[in-house]
């Protein structure tokens, strides 16, 4: 089988920020698995990442939203005689059970992490460059030469601070990318445009090429419609758009 690339670009501000997480999950999940120190220290700093995230808005609301919305459109699906109705309902129950674990969950997510002494001292010091060093944090230190199975376990906890609504991201982003099959399109001397129906609104553009092909998908857009431009990358200077035809298959997200 021929080896892909796929390019995504979010369309509203919840998708966004639902995909830099996603993001952070599997870069912290990656690093999780190392032994090394620096595997620690990553897979730390992705922590850190997705507890600010966590900072700057209500997630829990906005995950609930989310499964809400998806949850209204899916039982409209019941009607349709060509749906499989038992997996239907096997989905329905799995978001409604993150819903009420989402409901259930205490204050905001991520809380305790923001108390943690340890943590805050790593974070105020992060945002310096190399302010993580040894003799900076020396406790820092100090944790990082203990057993990797020691530091795994604690990274893990605090890891799982986070696991409903990184289990309820996984589902959302999965049935917003399945919701559409993607058709063949070309690129006229690299560049596509397409309008967009205001109703049902797109909430995700995926892009899809053969790894073999010498340019990278550059998309930008908004409510009304999107661009795409096929861009060779030039690491001494500013990319150039491709002069050539470029046939891709495009996704237009919309559930």
């Amino acid at each position: 089988m021929q080896k892909k690339i796929t390019y995504e670009q979010p369309l509203s501000e919840r998708v966004r920020t639902f995909l830099r997480l996603e993001f952070l999950f599997q870069q912290a999940h990656a690093y999780l698995a190392g032994n090394s120190v620096w595997d620690s220290r990553a897979a730390l700093a992705s922590i850190l990442e997705i507890l600010s995230i966590f900072n700057r808005a209500d997630l829990k609301t906005e995950a609930m939203k989310e499964l809400e919305r998806q949850i209204s459109v899916l039982e409209r699906l019941e009607r349709n005689p060509g749906v499989d109705h038992q997996r239907l309902n096997v989905l329905l129950s799995e978001m409604d059970t993150l819903i009420d674990q989402l409901h259930s969950a205490k204050g905001q997510v991520g809380q305790e992490l923001r108390q943690n002494e340890f943590l805050n001292a790593i974070r105020q010091r992060s945002s310096i460059p190399g302010g993580t060093c040894d003799f900076d944090l020396p406790g820092y230190h100090f944790w990082l030469q203990q057993p990797v199975e020691l530091r795994r376990k604690q990274l893990d906890r605090w890891l799982k601070t986070f696991a409903v609504i990184e289990h309820s991201i996984k589902l959302v982003l999965r049935l917003i990318r399945d919701s559409a099959q993607p058709v063949k399109e070309i690129a006229e001397a690299g560049f596509f445009q397409k309008a967009l129906e205001p109703a049902p609104p797109c909430h995700l553009v995926r892009v899809t090429v053969p790894s073999d092909v010498p340019y990278f998908a550059e998309i930008s857009g908004g409510k009304h419609r999107f661009t795409v431009r096929f861009m060779e990358l030039r690491m001494e200077e500013r990319p150039a758009q491709a002069m050539e035809d470029i046939e891709f298959e495009l996704a237009c997200c919309i559930i």
